[in-house]
C-alpha cells in the first residue's frame, strides 16, 4: 500500500501550507451545543479559508440545530457549508483515530481545502420536481449548473421530502456517469428541517456538485452474502415475485428457498428467519457474470410471503426476466465485503484519498459488528491516515452497475481524490 503522505501541520495544527489541497476534521462530544462547537473551534483552530465544510450533527441535536450554522460559521471561513442530522456520526478525533458515535450527543466538522476544484452547492424543493418524462434541462435548471461542471455529488434528503426516487432518478437522468452518495438525514420532532444548508436548516434535498481537479470515488458495501443459485423470475406483479426458474426447474420463490435451506449449516438457516434478503439484478449480465460479480445486485427487503402459493413481496418493482439470487446479512459477511471493496480501491488509486465520507445505515454499527467502530476500523485497513467523517442515515444512496440507488443496510463510502488528467470531461445531457 502506498504510504500517506505526510503533512507536519496536522499534528502541529497550525495554518496549512497556502495552495495546497487539505482536509482537516474535529469530532466533539460535549452534551450541549455551544461547548461542542467550542471544541471543534479549538481542534480547527489555524486553518485558512477551506472551500467546503460538511457539518454531521447527531439527534441529541435535533432542537438546537437552527444555531449550529451561524455559531460555527462565527469561528470557521469556508465558502460552502452542507450537512445534516443523523442518527450517529463518523469522525476523527485529535489524535487521528476515527470513531463511530451512537445514539450519543456528538458533532463532526471537516474544512476542505480543493485548489482547482469547481464547487457548485444547491438546495431542492422536492415537492416541485420536474417530470421523469421531461427535458433533462428542467433538471438541470433546478441545480443550476451544467453536467459537464461536475464529476460528482453530494446528496443529502431531508426524512419528510416527498419522491426521493424520483429525485434520485431525475438526478441520474441530468447527470448521466456523475457518481451520487449521501443520504436521508435524521428524523426529529421539531418545527424545522433536518438538512444543514449555507447559514441555516433546510428542508427538501441539498447537495454539492463537485468537478474540476476533484471527484469522489464511491464504494457501496451492501454486506449480504448470496446463498443458491442466481434465479430468473418467471412471473411477477409489480413488487410480488409469484415463479422463479433455475435452468429448466420451475417454482415459487419460497419453494425455491426450501430447496436452498437443504445445504445450508444449522446457524445460517437461523439467519434465514431474521436475516434474509434478496438480490436483484440491476443489469442485462448474464447469469455467469452475475455470479461472479455480487456487486451487479440490489439487495431489498423482502416485506412479505404468500402462504397459499408461495410468493414473496420485496422492498423493489419486479420484472419478468430479472435475475434474482437470495442473500444473508451478518456482521462476517459485511467485514469481509468491506474489507474487498476497501482493499480494491486502494490498489486502484495512485494515492491516497484526502478525505473518506461515510454515510452508513443505522442498522449497522455496533447492532451489526457486535463491537464499535467497525466500518471506520476497516477503511483504516486499507487506508491507514485518511480523515473519515460522516453520518448515520436513515437510507444511504449510492451507486450499484452505474445507476443511482437508495439503500438500506448499507455502507456509502465516497473518497476525495484528485481528478486524473486522463479523465474524459462528462458528456452533456441530451
Amino acid at each position: 500500500m502506498a504510504a500517506f503522505p505526510s503533512f507536519p501541520w496536522l499534528a502541529r495544527r497550525d495554518r496549512p501550507p497556502a495552495g495546497q489541497a487539505w482536509c482537516r476534521t474535529a469530532l466533539a462530544r460535549e452534551i450541549s451545543l455551544e461547548e461542542a462547537v467550542q471544541s471543534v473551534a479549538r481542534q480547527l483552530a489555524g486553518c485558512g479559508p477551506a472551500d467546503l465544510a460538511l457539518v454531521f450533527a447527531s439527534a441529541s441535536f435535533a432542537s438546537d440545530l437552527q444555531r449550529l450554522l451561524p455559531l460555527l460559521r462565527q469561528k470557521l471561513r469556508a465558502e460552502h457549508w452542507l450537512g445534516c442530522l443523523g442518527g450517529g456520526v463518523a469522525g476523527t478525533d485529535a489524535d487521528g483515530t476515527p470513531h463511530e458515535l451512537e445514539q450519543e450527543p456528538a458533532l463532526v466538522v471537516t474544512l476542505l481545502r480543493l485548489p482547482g476544484a469547481e464547487l457548485h452547492s444547491f438546495s431542492l424543493d422536492t415537492t416541485n420536481l420536474p417530470d421523469l418524462d421531461g427535458p433533462a434541462e428542467l433538471w438541470i435548471q433546478q441545480l443550476g449548473t451544467d453536467p459537464v461542471a461536475g464529476q460528482s455529488l453530494l446528496l443529502f434528503v431531508d426524512p419528510s421530502a416527498a419522491g426521493i426516487n424520483d429525485l434520485i432518478s431525475g438526478l441520474d437522468y441530468a447527470y448521466p456517469g456523475v457518481p451520487k452518495v449521501g443520504g436521508i438525514a435524521c428524523p426529529h420532532s421539531a418545527s424545522h428541517g433536518s438538512l444543514l444548508f449555507g447559514d441555516g436548516v433546510a428542508a427538501g434535498a441539498v447537495g454539492c456538485l463537485i468537478g474540476g481537479a476533484w471527484r469522489i470515488e464511491p464504494v457501496l458495501a451492501q454486506g449480504c452474502r448470496p446463498i443458491g443459485p442466481v434465479l430468473e423470475v418467471e412471473q411477477a406483479q409489480r413488487n410480488v415475485v409469484l415463479e422463479v426458474s433455475d435452468g429448466e426447474h420451475r417454482r415459487s420463490p419460497v419453494a425455491a428457498l426450501q430447496a436452498i435451506l437443504v445445504d445450508l449449516s444449522p446457524s445460517e438457516r437461523e439467519q434465514v428467519r431474521n436475516s434474509l434478503f434478496l438480490g436483484v439484478g440491476r443489469s442485462d449480465f448474464s447469469l455467469a457474470s452475475l455470479s461472479q460479480e455480487p456487486a451487479a445486485f440490489l439487495v431489498r427487503n423482502l416485506i412479505g410471503v404468500d402462504p397459499r402459493n408461495g410468493a414473496v413481496a420485496v422492498a423493489e418493482r419486479m420484472r419478468v426476466g430479472q435475475k434474482v439470487q437470495f442473500q444473508l446479512r451478518d456482521g462476517e459477511a459485511s467485514r469481509l465485503e468491506a474489507r474487498q471493496l476497501l482493499a480494491a480501491l486502494e490498489q486502484r488509486l495512485e494515492e491516497p484519498p484526502l478525505a473518506a465520507l461515510l454515510f452508513a445505515c443505522l442498522g449497522r454499527g455496533q447492532g451489526l459488528y457486535g463491537a464499535p467502530d467497525g466500518d471506520v476500523s476497516l477503511c483504516r485497513e486499507a487506508f491507514a491516515s485518511v480523515p473519515i467523517s460522516g453520518v448515520f442515515c436513515n437510507g444511504e444512496i449510492g451507486p450499484v452497475g452505474g445507476t443511482t440507488h437508495l439503500h438500506g443496510y448499507t455502507a456509502s463510502w465516497g473518497f476525495l481524490v484528485p481528478r486524473s488528467p486522463a479523465t474524459p470531461a462528462l458528456p452533456a445531457a441530451v
